[in-house]
């Protein structure tokens, strides 16, 4: 080999190198956002939650315990109150189960239910859905920077790709530029209205991992004042030994 031939190869090796550094000290809006769904995921995970819905002169708990493998699959299970105990929703890739013990069913959520309210609360069932789904349907772009609760935080647009079959017109988000914690979220609807916001925080170690452990979701319709849903995570396990066989509708029926 030439010495100028050796020359050039090193000099390319070298700016490649480089140029991966640099992306990875500065990531992009989509690298930004996988890094923070990837830091509430983790390959897979296991865990307990409680979901409060508050409502003007009332409220309401539900606990209940969590699975997931990745974005594409996820199995909740309903452990109080007594008259909901039982019930189990599976998501596996954009499709959507619900099992219904007390009446030995099992529904399908249709894509015209994906918008309505998630077992009373402010959460819809494409919120369930779509929760893990921001890096693949949605285009993203960095807005801006703004503090929050003083953590330093990328403000990112997110807007749905043409195909994407998801309830919001547009998404804000706040990640923090280090930690990569979702701080904060807009939901907007098809016509730019400010549907919902969601803020996070409580920063608790969660298993292997400092992460938000409270999340409350706010409908901003005014006839939904004082209404909020705070959605708290009791504990988590990340990285289980899980399949995706335990992701099915035979287990729905049967998991515990």
């Amino acid at each position: 080999m030439s010495t100028n031939l050796f020359v050039t190869i090193c000099l390319l090796a070298f700016f490649l190198i480089s140029f991966q550094e640099g992306k990875s000290q500065n990531p992009d809006a989509t690298e930004i956002v996988k890094r923070a769904q990837d830091k509430v995921n983790g390959l897979s995970s296991k865990g307990t939650m409680t979901m409060t819905i508050v409502r003007p002169g009332w409220s309401r708990e539900v606990t209940m315990k969590a699975w997931s493998l990745g974005t594409d699959f996820s199995l909740i299970y309903i452990t109080s109150p007594a008259k909901d105990a039982g019930q189990v929703f599976l998501k596996r890739y954009n499709d959507m189960w619900n099992w219904m013990p007390s009446i030995n069913r099992m529904i399908k959520i249709p894509p015209s239910m994906m918008g309505q309210s998630w077992m009373g609360s402010d959460f819809t069932n494409d919120d369930l859905v779509k929760m893990n789904s921001m890096v693949d349907d949605y285009q993203h772009h960095i807005i801006g920077n703004e503090v929050i609760n003083g953590y330093a935080c990328h403000i990112i647009e997110l807007i749905p790709n043409p195909e994407a079959a998801v309830v919001w017109g547009k998404i804000l988000v706040w990640i923090s530029k280090t930690e990569y914690y979702e701080l904060r979220a807009e939901y907007y609807d098809e016509d730019g209205i400010l549907a919902n916001y969601m803020t996070s925080g409580e920063i608790k170690l969660m298993g292997d991992r400092m992460l938000p452990s409270k999340m409350v979701m706010i409908p901003m319709d005014a006839e939904k004042e004082g209404h909020e849903t705070r959605l708290e995570m009791m504990d988590t396990q990340f990285n289980i030994k899980i399949g995706e066989e335990f992701f099915s509708q035979q287990n729905m029926k049967t998991v515990r």
